[in-house]
This record gives C-alpha cells, sequence and structure tokens, in this order.
C-alpha cells in the first residue's frame, strides 16, 4: 500500500432479548506499535455464568497476549492460535471446577503496521472482508448446517432456517481440541473494511447488506444500525449481538 491511510474502527454489543448476556468484544490498540490491533469476538455459551466467564477468559487471554506481540519480529498466526489454545485449555479446566459446562466460539484478526492481516475462527462467529462495497471473503463456520451447504444439501437460506442451525461442531472448552482456521490478507487496500461479529448479527443479513452498511456508514454509525436493524428482524427473540468494525480510509 503506497498511500497512507488512517484506520477508523468501532465495536458493538447488545444483550438483545436474552435474559443476560454472554458475547464480548475487545478491539485492541497495541501499547507500543501505532497501526497494530487486535479485534475479538467471543460468544459464550453454557449457563448465565458458564457462557460468560468462558467469553470472559477469551478476553483476558486475548489482552496478555497481544501485550507481549511485536509486530516486527513475532508471527501474527501463531499469537492468534496461542490465544485460542490457551483460552480453551483454561476454559476446559474451569469446567472441572464448577458445576457448569462453559463454552465459546471465538472470531479474532490481527492488522499489523505493514496492511497485512491475520484471521482465526473457531464455531460460528465470523469475520468478513469488504472491498468496493461487496464481500469478498469470510470464514466458514463450524456448524453442522454449514457443512450441510459445504456438501450442496442445502442453501445458505435454508441453513438461516433449519432446525438444526445452533448445532456446533467444534468450538472453545469442548473435550476435543476446537477446529481452527486461519486466514491470511497478505495486503489491505485503502478502503477495505473488516467485520467480526457473532451469529447473532450476521443471521438476519445477506453478504450485500452487510457490504453496503460498512461501506456507507462510518464504523461507529454502521455498528449501531446493524445492531438496531438484528433487534428489529429477530422480532423479540433475538440473540446476544456482538460486532467489531475496521475500516481503511484515505487520508484527506
Amino acid at each position: 500500500m503506497s498511500k497512507g491511510y488512517r484506520i477508523q474502527a468501532s465495536t458493538g454489543i447488545h444483550r438483545g432479548d436474552r435474559d443476560y448476556q454472554q458475547d464480548q468484544v475487545c478491539l485492541l490498540h497495541h501499547p507500543r506499535q501505532s497501526g497494530c490491533l487486535l479485534a475479538v469476538i467471543a460468544d459464550g455459551m453454557g449457563g448465565r455464568s458458564g457462557g460468560r466467564k468462558a467469553s470472559d477468559q477469551v478476553m483476558l487471554t486475548a489482552r496478555q497476549l497481544f501485550e507481549r506481540y511485536d509486530p516486527e519480529t513475532d508471527d501474527a498466526s501463531a499469537l492468534l492460535r496461542q490465544i485460542v489454545e490457551e483460552s480453551h485449555l483454561v476454559i476446559k479446566l474451569t469446567a472441572v471446577s464448577a458445576e457448569q459446562e462453559p463454552h465459546s466460539t471465538v472470531a479474532a484478526f490481527v492488522l499489523n503496521p505493514d496492511g497485512g492481516s491475520h484471521w482465526i475462527h473457531a464455531g460460528d462467529s465470523r469475520i468478513y472482508h469488504f472491498r468496493g462495497g461487496r464481500m469478498i471473503f469470510r470464514t466458514m463456520d463450524h456448524s453442522y448446517v454449514q457443512t450441510l451447504v459445504n456438501q450442496g444439501e442445502i442453501s445458505e437460506q435454508e441453513a438461516l432456517e433449519h432446525p438444526h442451525s445452533n448445532i456446533l461442531m467444534g468450538c472453545l472448552g469442548t473435550d476435543n481440541d476446537p477446529p481452527v482456521d486461519l486466514h491470511v490478507v497478505p495486503q489491505l487496500a485503502i478502503g477495505d473494511a473488516l467485520l467480526a461479529c457473532s451469529d447473532g448479527i450476521w443471521h438476519y443479513f445477506t453478504p450485500e447488506e452487510l457490504a453496503s452498511s460498512v461501506s456507507m456508514l462510518s464504523p461507529r454509525e454502521a455498528c449501531e444500525f446493524l445492531i438496531q436493524k438484528a433487534r428489529a428482524r429477530g422480532k423479540g427473540m433475538g440473540d446476544n449481538l456482538s460486532l467489531v468494525i475496521v475500516r481503511l480510509d484515505p487520508l484527506e
């Protein structure tokens, strides 16, 4: 990226129509390196306190490890994998010491000062990459219905209405190691936007609607709009909602 850019970013979180909040989101700016940040979404599961303990652990682990990260010498993908593996282990230990089964999804990305971005996810929290007002890539959920979609048995739209749409094939805190998918964008372009969100957001929007919202509104306005619209479309039965948007805008 030859020309300079400025980073615009925002987070959003809402309890939705649930009795309690199990989602967590954070957007961390590197303490020593400008232009470097970490975005993390965690959707906790396992009862009121269990799910929150799991998502809180993801946030705590992310903060501790990002504090020690050096973007000039360290591997961002290795950092993300360590966040997932350490969070998974501690969540499992929490389950041993408590009468709960805490689990959590995770979707996280690092933006490095050179304009490269590294992603990781486990479960059905997603990361989207938008360019020129359209989606050019998104993560694939570790879910039962995504498996059916991949096999050509149902469509993306049918997956949204499937009775087993909430069944995950893996996440953090289970007996088995979580499925971990890594993705690298070697160079983001000026105007590109990244969106990480829980299923309480993406369930209610097409990729075209998300792309339009992220490109036409500021990150803060887009977060507010998407939460408001998802709540309306949930019709009183919506999930917890959490999202983070990061956009690379041209310098004035």
